[in-house]
């Protein structure tokens, strides 16, 4: 059981939800807010923020920690799935070769490249602990020809990623698997670079998945994240999700990418993975959907709370009971309930740090029932 990952900017304790800051912010809240929360990581987004404001700004600034405000281990994703699924004309307006990535922006004329060389670029200009390889994802229902080229794509972009990286710092210390004698000469923390995750694909092909596990794990990445559509139809968790991390070493960090409801974070975290990211709670607070733990002792169990409903606009208890919060130690149901229907964007920030903190509040839990 891994209980820690060893970033530059401190040991993440595991398993940890990390909020998607995907423009580098938390959207209705500052750093200082998910930090009361009890968040102890970020997940931002390499596309988004190599558009606006630019990697090589946030660089200048000193790195995205400074440049946020945040002082704790900050992942980034590789963009990969927002250019497949966001950029103009979707997938259609995406062409896809070896090189990488070839899409164009809302309000651009001119196409751009994400390559593996690149992509990385971005990151470590970023100044992230946690970078993640680019990988080619196909679209929901894609055919096995398309998952056949998305392997093939995703090993050939890790290997140049883990290249590219490998440029510009000198990693051989921190890669997986570790020799006896690396673990012992390890570098200090804030001297190390950052941990890199290749993305498993092969959609539910069991025999792809197979092979795009065992090719990364023969070139050797700090982690692993499932990569692909991990919900199925009646919201649950698809057979792949727990195939990937049966595939995989159970010392090896593994990352569930895109995995946030509260129940099929639990699933996951039984079948072996770690870390997390999402905009579920964080959208779903700005929506005045708030996560009501139904007993002291938090696990996935919960129920919804819209604030908005009519009839808590004179409840004059706490949103929850059981959570310790700003939102629920010093605000009553009523009033969160009034700031929603003027329109106050405080409680949008007070909804945000409630879930966040119900997701600090689960991870919590989850550790202490790994730990008995």
């Amino acid at each position: 059981m891994i209980e820690s990952l060893s970033t530059p900017h401190g040991d993440l304790s595991l398993p940890a939800f990390l909020p998607d800051a995907t423009r580098g912010v938390v959207r209705s809240v500052d750093a200082n807010d998910v930090r009361s929360a009890g968040i102890r990581a970020l997940m931002v987004n390499t596309l988004h923020l190599s558009s606006q404001p630019g990697t090589s700004i946030v660089k200048e600034a000193g790195g995205i920690h400074r440049f946020a405000g945040w002082d704790g281990p900050v992942a980034s994703d590789s963009g990969g799935f927002q250019v497949l699924s966001m950029t103009a004309g979707g997938p259609r307006g995406v062409t896809v070769s070896r090189k990488g990535l070839s899409y164009k922006l809302e309000g651009q004329s001119k196409k751009r490249l994400l390559t593996p060389d690149r992509c990385i670029q971005y990151q470590v200009q970023l100044g992230a602990d946690l970078l993640f390889c680019l990988d080619h994802c196909p679209p929901a229902g894609a055919d096995q020809a398309a998952h056949r080229e998305s392997v093939d794509h995703t090993v050939s972009w890790a290997r140049q990623c883990k290249e590219a990286l490998e440029k510009r710092y000198p990693i051989s210390d921190v890669r997986y698997p570790k020799s006896e004698e690396q673990q012992h000469r390890q570098l200090p923390a804030a001297d190390r670079p950052p941990l890199l995750f290749a993305v498993v694909q092969g959609g539910d092909d069991q025999g792809l998945r197979a092979e795009c596990a065992e090719r990364l794990l023969e070139l050797g990445f700090d982690g692993f994240g499932f990569g692909g559509w991990p919900i199925a139809d009646d919201g649950g968790l698809v057979d792949a999700v727990g195939q990937v991390s049966d595939l995989l070493p159970d010392d090896v960090p593994l990352h569930g990418l895109g995995i946030g409801k509260p129940e099929n974070v639990q699933a996951a975290w039984e079948m072996g993975y770690h870390t997390f990211d999402c905009t579920l709670p964080t959208r779903d607070a700005r929506q005045g959907r708030l996560y009501l733990s139904t007993s002291r002792s938090l696990t996935s169990e919960y129920e919804y709370l819209y604030i908005e409903k009519e009839r808590f606009n004179r409840d004059q208890g706490p949103v929850d009971e059981n959570c310790d919060c700003a939102a629920c130690s010093r605000y009553t149901r009523a009033y969160l309930h009034h700031l929603f229907c003027i329109g106050e964007p405080a409680g949008a920030r007070l909804a945000t740090i409630h879930n966040l903190r119900f997701y600090a509040r689960l991870m919590d839990a989850l550790a202490s029932r790994s730990g008995t």
